[in-house]
């Protein structure tokens, strides 16, 4: 069976302007979706979330992604740590109880990383995992860095990090606009959604992709793309889908069809 890796963006599932503030509906309707799209569909899936309002202001406040010395304060470590645990269970605990069996994983209990940049992760149980029919479910996190003390490992890391291993088909990430845009869309309504990109297009936009408009230390949607966009070069098969968490029916439907022409498709070629 195929595999699908699929991100609930932090700033769907949670309300970024707020401090640890989830959105319960999102993630109850996005549980209800996948548990409809993997009955109508069968295929393997690699679940993984954002920390939104809960890991990013902790982390930020503390500056752990820029890295704490030995002899340093690792209050902020273990907080954000923390904070990224609350919303797991939250999502956790919703999964399950709509029928979506998924297994999470703390990836700060095996990450390493070397200034910034993830380089180890234990995947054996994600994969006993999922040949038991399990959904592995990631999600950002703390690490240690080996250069820089501490890290933050996004879910866009995570699936990096992941697809050579494991090979998925897509990666479907569903955030909180509807794909990638010609310009910042909240700061410019008129911009319209580019429907396909390769890795070729991505100096084009980058202007439209630099800033964003809540604090994230993960890079934010520039980020995201460019990351994106080297596994995509690295693995031509490989393809990826931008789209909307928070339209309902758009999660089950590109679950069933991600060759739909929905948000923005990033491809080789």
């Amino acid at each position: 069976m195929d595999l699908i890796f699929l991100k609930l963006g932090g700033a769907a599932i949670t309300d970024k302007t707020r401090p640890e503030t989830p959105r319960p509906h999102v993630i109850r309707r996005a549980a209800q979706e996948i548990r409809a799209a993997r009955e109508a569909k069968g295929f393997r899936l690699l679940l993984g979330h954002g920390s939104g309002s809960f890991g990013h202001p902790v982390a930020q406040k503390y500056r752990v992604h820029e890295g704490i010395a030995a002899d340093g304060d690792w209050t902020g470590f273990v907080e954000t740590q923390a904070a990224a645990a609350r919303l797991n269970r939250l999502v956790t605990d919703t999964m399950l109880e709509m029928g979506v069996p998924v297994f999470p994983i703390q990836a700060s209990a095996s990450a390493r990383c070397q200034d910034g940049e993830l380089i180890h992760l234990e995947v054996s149980p994600i994969r006993e995992a999922l040949a038991q029919g399990l959904v592995p479910l990631v999600y950002g996190d703390v690490a240690f860095d080996e250069k820089r003390g501490s890290a933050i490992v996004s879910t866009e890391a995570l699936f990096s990090y992941l697809a050579p291993i494991l090979e998925p088909s897509w990666i479907l990430l569903a955030g909180d606009v509807e794909g990638i845009f010609s310009a910042n869309p909240k700061s410019q309504p008129g911009a319209s959604i580019l429907p396909r990109l390769a890795p070729k297009d991505l100096s084009k936009i980058e202007s439209a992709l630099k800033k964003a408009e809540v604090s994230d230390v993960t890079g934010g949607m520039a980020e995201k793309v460019r990351r994106m966009a080297r596994l995509v070069e690295k693995q031509p098969g490989l393809r990826v889908r931008f789209f909307s968490a928070l339209v309902p029916g758009l999660i089950q439907q590109v679950l069933t069809d991600p060759e739909a022409s929905i948000g923005t498709l990033l491809a080789a070629g």
